[in-house]
């Protein structure tokens, strides 16, 4: 025996919308959870990333006299919801790095900090400094009332190909000293980003 169209439709009804509320839930909780790992507070919530939080807390990137402030994912999170999941799922590795202690004392930070930091220049080298113009914009700066040098330099930037990186190396964590022998792994992902960098300039 057969069953009736209407409970054959009705049935079809009712799991397409539980389907649809399910997919409304689990998109609430997949921005929840992106929005809650994008926080200050969960980034510096690993014991490794004391240091380098410290050292933010030191610049007008943390605190300035406008209120304006950048935490952790304003520099390293694009906004872009593709290259987001990728940095995303690259970050992955800092988690590893947490649990094996690769930089859990001060001593191990220091040495790591040359590769850390190149990686990151290397990065916004080849996305143009991506994270640094989502506030800062070359068409919005008041030129004239910069000194001589930076309004010089940013006058013109856009001409000669340089991005925000170019210069401002150390702007939110401490400027690394740059070791007499770089490994082969750094030195190689600083010349693909490079590589790439150039390409989209060209």
């Amino acid at each position: 025996m057969t069953k009736p169209e209407g409970a054959s439709r009705t049935k079809i009804v009712i799991v397409s919308a539980l389907i649809f509320v399910a997919g409304i839930v689990f998109a609430g909780l997949f921005n929840l959870g992106l929005a809650y790992t994008n926080t200050t507070e969960f980034c510096t919530s690993c014991h490794t990333m004391k240091i380098p939080l410290g050292e933010l807390q030191q610049t007008p990137h943390w605190q300035s006299a406008s209120g304006v402030h950048a935490g952790c994912a304003d520099c390293h999170v694009p906004e872009p919801f593709f290259p987001k999941m990728v940095a995303k799922v690259i970050a992955a590795k800092d988690v590893y790095h947490e649990i094996i202690g690769t930089i859990d004392t001060p001593e191990k930070y220091e040495a790591y900090r040359w590769n850390m930091a190149s990686r990151v220049w290397a990065k916004m080298e080849a996305t143009d400094s991506r994270e640094c113009r989502s506030c800062h914009d070359y068409a919005h700066m008041a030129l004239d009332e910069q000194d001589r040098s930076a309004r010089a330099r940013h006058s013109n930037a856009p001409d000669r190909g340089d991005t925000c990186i170019d210069c401002h190396k150390g702007v939110a964590h401490e400027l690394p000293e740059e070791p007499e022998v770089i490994d082969e792994g750094t030195a190689q992902t600083q010349a693909d980003m490079a590589a790439d960098a150039q390409a989209k300039k060209e």
